[in-house]
């Protein structure tokens, strides 16, 4: 019997421990200025071409009809990544999830996630792109990006998804150790596994070339 009450009594604890190491971070940029940079947030570049703007802005049509995070300059430097990171924690195994609009660009339409972000050379993206219509996982490693394999698929660069340009949709990837789960809108797409970056890194948001791309409500939890 007190076996029974000692079990208990480490299961509740075991999963009060679970509850409380769960922080979930939501940003939807309605405390920002619009006009001006998110706060929080730092800007960096990948590859070549201009740094991108990264502004708040005001979208009837976003889904709390409040602020959004755009980047707005459409250079048509192709191997060009803006990146936003958000400043305010670094973790290893995180639920990332955002809202994305691509509103514009000829050559790119592409909206990503950056995780275990080190630098603005080292980090993993997933990213879905209107204009190809599909959903891609890279690791971008000393400046390189790579398209990685999907788990018992190979390598597809990615998978087939219907991104409707002018649409919000919503795009996220769960991370536990070596394995990244691929989501949009709601419906898992794969399975990745890669093990070049095992360390805990930044969260940020990611655009290609001319994409003008609006984003919000930016969701982490931590695992």
């Amino acid at each position: 019997m007190k076996f029974k009450i000692f079990s208990l009594s480490l299961l509740f604890l075991l999963l009060a421990t679970t509850v409380v190491s769960a922080q979930t971070t939501t940003i939807d940029f309605n405390q920002d200025k619009v006009g001006e940079a998110p706060s929080g947030f730092s800007t960096a570049l990948t590859g070549r071409g201009r740094p991108g703007k990264w502004v708040v802005m005001k979208d009837p049509a976003s889904p709390n009809q409040g602020n959004v995070l755009a980047q707005t300059d459409a250079d048509t430097t192709g191997y060009r990544f803006p990146v936003c990171v958000y400043d305010g924690l670094t973790a290893k195994d995180v639920d990332v999830s955002v809202k994305f609009k691509p509103v514009s660009g000829k050559g790119d339409q592409g909206a990503g996630i950056v995780w275990r972000y080190r630098d603005k050379d080292n980090y993993y993206i997933v990213r879905a792109n209107a204009l190809e219509g599909n959903v891609v996982l890279y690791k971008v490693e000393n400046g390189k990006r790579s398209d990685l394999p999907l788990v018992g698929k190979g390598r597809t660069y990615g998978m087939k998804e219907n991104v409707h340009s002018g649409e919000w949709g919503t795009l996220r990837v769960v991370a536990n150790g070596n394995r990244f789960e691929v989501y949009h809108n709601g419906k898992k797409l794969y399975e990745v596994e890669d093990e070049t970056f095992k360390d805990g890194g930044k969260i940020g948001l990611w655009t290609k070339a001319d994409s003008v791309i609006y984003f919000d409500d930016l969701q982490v939890t931590v695992k």
